[in-house]
């Protein structure tokens, strides 16, 4: 545990501490052993500390906030959330995948410790992820525990993140239309940022029918979180991103951009933004760390 307790009310300040928060509690979890297994866990550090905008776990702190949830549980699902992510990366970055050289300013996995050792970096981050969630340091209450490990589940499998991952596979071979990429990039973007916003509820105890604001935020917040993305691999700098871009162009894949053009794409994405914002309508002050998050998702540079 980090001892932090509180997340800052400004979106500059709350990036930096869960940042350094995050890479905290994998420096611990990851302590490198002893043993032939070194060679593992030193990969897992590599994808997992330093680098990376940690927009899932700031998501579920902020959500979580919102109904007086003690910082260090939350942290622990935003750890939870951010091995399933970085277990997507690299394998996403694999060259089965999208065989990418670069990820967060540093080698990938697969470039720096070898193909096999990323594959199972990957997998032991997405078995960490459900191990983190069973601990009681997260909740006192098993069910909590249950709801926190299902909502996950669902969001990383074939009805979230793997499922948008093949549609995006078959986009190199198809021709998408508008509402079969919004779909895609709902289930393989949009699934984990949903989950982590929800996660912050279920933890503050708010039944599924409480949730419905804060799912309409997450929905609108991740589609325009990957229109951005879009708009980032056509006209972004490489050097900032901390990876290649232009690659879906390359790959002649369907894309907002390719669809719907630059600018309209960017009006597309501020008017999710200003949608995610107007769910948060019941919420005062205290929510105003999720606004900041949705307009931060459509100005990003990286």
């Amino acid at each position: 545990m980090t001892g932090s307790k509180s997340l800052p009310a400004n979106l500059d300040a709350a990036l930096d501490r869960i940042s350094a928060d995050i890479d905290a509690e994998f420096a611990q979890l990851l302590a490198v052993p002893d043993d032939a297994r070194a060679p593992l866990y030193e990969a897992m550090r590599h994808a997992c500390i330093g680098g990376g905008k940690r927009l899932r776990p700031l998501l579920v702190c902020a959500s979580a906030k919102l109904f007086n949830v003690d910082y260090d549980a939350a942290l622990r699902v935003g750890t939870a959330v951010e091995a399933i992510h970085v277990y997507s990366l690299i394998h996403d970055d694999l060259p089965c995948m999208d065989d990418d050289a670069l990820r967060r300013g540093k080698p990938t996995v697969h470039k720096a410790f070898g193909e096999a050792t990323a594959v199972l970096a990957g997998d032991s981050l997405h078995a960490l992820a459900f191990e983190i969630l069973a601990q009681p340091s997260v909740h006192a209450d098993p069910f909590i525990r249950s709801e926190l490990i299902q909502c996950l589940a669902l969001a990383s499998g074939p009805e979230g993140m793997a499922g948008g991952q093949i549609m995006d596979l078959e986009a190199e071979r198809s021709s998408f239309d508008l509402p079969t990429i919004t779909r895609l990039q709902a289930l393989k973007t949009g699934a984990l940022i949903a989950a982590s916003v929800e996660m912050g509820a279920i933890l503050g105890h708010v039944p599924a029918e409480g949730r419905v604001h804060l799912k309409g935020y997450a929905h609108d917040v991740g589609l325009a979180f990957q229109i951005a993305d879009d708009i980032l691999d056509v006209e972004g700098d490489e050097a900032l991103a901390g990876k290649a871009l232009h690659k879906d162009a390359d790959a002649g894949k369907g894309t907002f951009v390719s669809i719907l053009g630059l600018k309209r794409s960017k009006e597309q994405a501020q008017l999710l933004v200003d949608q995610a914002t107007q769910h948060l309508a019941s919420y005062g002050r205290e929510a105003d760390l999720l606004r900041s998050v949705a307009q931060y998702v459509s100005q990003r540079d990286r």
